[in-house]
């Protein structure tokens, strides 16, 4: 005869598990809409911006440590608002591609309503906290915003090859907020970071692209190589990488050991490119630039702080 206490016990167990599993989805479901790992790797390049601008004012990082935090939340936010409103609006072509066929706007585990709702009122929460350091600052993240969602998303992603450098604007500004959250005037070296940024974002994608060229022509999205093409591609990636060479000497300033790694991680990755000429195996290359372009922009960007750590606090 079964015991009532174990069996009610037994139910809570159950009922405590299926509420952690929920959770855990939900979770997870949030992290998909937003695009986290894209949020990780602007709010990088946003901080490089926002400490640079502190090393070239003079000012100090725990007398702006309040602003700092808004820029960061702030960034997050709007650039999580874009995110959520591209799922929202590509949920058709989700449903096609395997790598995005577990978000939400395709498994039907939030609701479309509920979606676009949450993707307006993040975008508007990082406006207002943005607004809270520099007009500037909120500013160019609107801009940022409307360059992924409206003029990538909704019109060139389907239309254009060029899709690829509309969507760079948007990629390249976080650097320019962090700047502006401090200073609005952005000296050149924010629009060296920006440069950086903009002719950094084709070479990587296109690469990415290539990896996933089939899944791209069955959603009908014109990319590059789903158009054009391996062979052609590959010498637009080669050019996009020859033109980093010369940008890391708009941050002159920040020292020799830096302009020299800079220069030898753009040699390095220029020759995987070239290299890619002479592989018959397009799809290990199109890997191997990917990987490197990774690699790449976090090491730029990490000695770029490095450079500039000996300096008043």
């Amino acid at each position: 005869m079964n015991n009532p206490r174990t069996m009610q016990s037994t139910a809570q167990v159950l009922k405590t598990s299926t509420d952690e599993a929920s959770a855990s989805t939900l979770w997870a479901d949030i992290l998909s809409l937003i695009k986290i790992g894209i949020i990780n790797s602007n709010l990088m390049t946003t901080f490089a911006g926002f400490w640079l601008a502190l090393y070239f004012t003079g000012s100090s990082f725990f007398d702006n440590w309040h602003v700092f935090l808004l820029t960061m939340l702030g960034t997050a936010f709007i650039i999580a608002g874009g995110c959520i409103i591209n799922n929202y609006y590509d949920r058709d072509i989700d449903q096609i591609m395997s790598r995005t066929q577990s978000r939400p706007t395709v498994t039907g585990t939030i609701t479309l309503k509920n979606i676009l709702i949450m993707g307006i009122a993040v975008t508007l929460l990082g406006v207002l906290l943005l607004a809270f350091t520099t007009w500037t600052a909120a500013l160019i993240a609107v801009f940022g915003w409307f360059t992924y969602v409206v003029l990538y998303t909704m019109w060139s992603k389907r239309k254009y090859t060029l899709n690829t450098v509309v969507g760079s604007f948007s990629g390249a500004v976080p650097p320019l907020i962090g700047w502006a959250a401090l200073d609005p005037g952005l000296h050149p070296v924010a629009w060296g970071l920006f440069l950086i940024m903009f002719i950094w974002q084709t070479p990587h994608f296109l690469a990415l692209a290539m990896k996933k060229c089939e899944e791209y022509r069955k959603a009908g999205i014109p990319m590059l190589p789903v158009v054009h093409g391996f062979s052609i591609t590959k010498r637009q990636i080669v050019l996009y990488v020859a033109c980093l060479l010369p940008l890391p000497f708009y941050l002159h300033s920040l020292g020799t050991v830096f302009l020299i790694l800079a220069t030898v991680l753009t040699v390095g990755w220029l020759a995987i490119g070239i290299a890619g000429f002479f592989m018959k195996d397009d799809m290990k290359w199109a890997t191997w630039m990917f990987v490197y372009s990774l690699n790449y922009l976090t090491i730029l960007f990490i000695a770029m702080v490095i450079a500039t750590l000996p300096f008043p606090y």
